[in-house]
């Protein structure tokens, strides 16, 4: 489960903006504190994601299945858009203006620009949906976690480098592929009953 949770995040995180910011960020100060901010950004993500897949999954079974289907095509919509966009979007005049003076404060920025950039972002969604079909809110925390983290990293350390090896368009596509997939298996299972 964590393994299956780690790839669906990670690819959609992959064909996702906030990975440019990230970049962005990195660019500008030093990588160590922006990965700092970004990784408690993400914790705080995360959390939100299961505490609200946990509540959905307190849903009878049917209703359940059919909502998840649902919110898997809505990933997999999000994270098409996502990966389509023009890539010369400019999400990091914000960052531009702030100029922070201290490492903390470096840190606080990023975690604060992380926090704010993933609310209902596919994989918040996505996270939430696979807590509420699998159940174990722990260990798609865990998978999630990692996944953001490891696509974070890379977007710090490696980001313009593995967009010219792999084009974001065809990673959204094969994780919006990966959410329809899982979107029809949930829809068999609410039909089934």
């Amino acid at each position: 489960m964590i393994a299956i949770t780690f790839v669906v995040i990670a690819l959609a995180e992959v064909a996702d903006t906030s990975g440019l910011v990230t970049l962005v960020l990195a660019t500008r100060f030093p990588a160590r504190w922006v990965l700092i901010g970004v990784f408690a950004g993400m914790l705080v993500h995360v959390g939100i994601a299961v505490a609200a897949g946990s509540l959905v999954g307190l849903l009878p079974e049917r209703p359940l299945e059919a909502i998840l289907a649902v919110m898997f095509l809505v990933g997999a919509a999000l994270t098409l858009r996502e990966g389509l966009e023009d890539d010369d979007d400019d999400d990091d005049d914000d960052v531009e203006r702030e100029v922070p003076r201290t490492r903390w404060a470096v840190a606080a920025t990023a975690f604060g620009i992380t926090a704010l950039s993933e609310l209902a972002d596919p994989s918040q969604i996505l996270t939430a949906t696979l807590t509420a079909q699998y159940g174990d809110p722990l260990l798609v925390g865990i998978g999630a976690l990692l996944g953001l983290w490891a696509v974070s990293a890379l977007a710090i350390y490696g980001g313009n480098r593995l967009r010219r090896v792999v084009p974001v368009k065809w990673v959204a596509i094969v994780a919006a592929s990966i959410m329809v997939v899982l979107a029809v298996i949930s829809a068999v299972e609410a039909i089934r009953g």
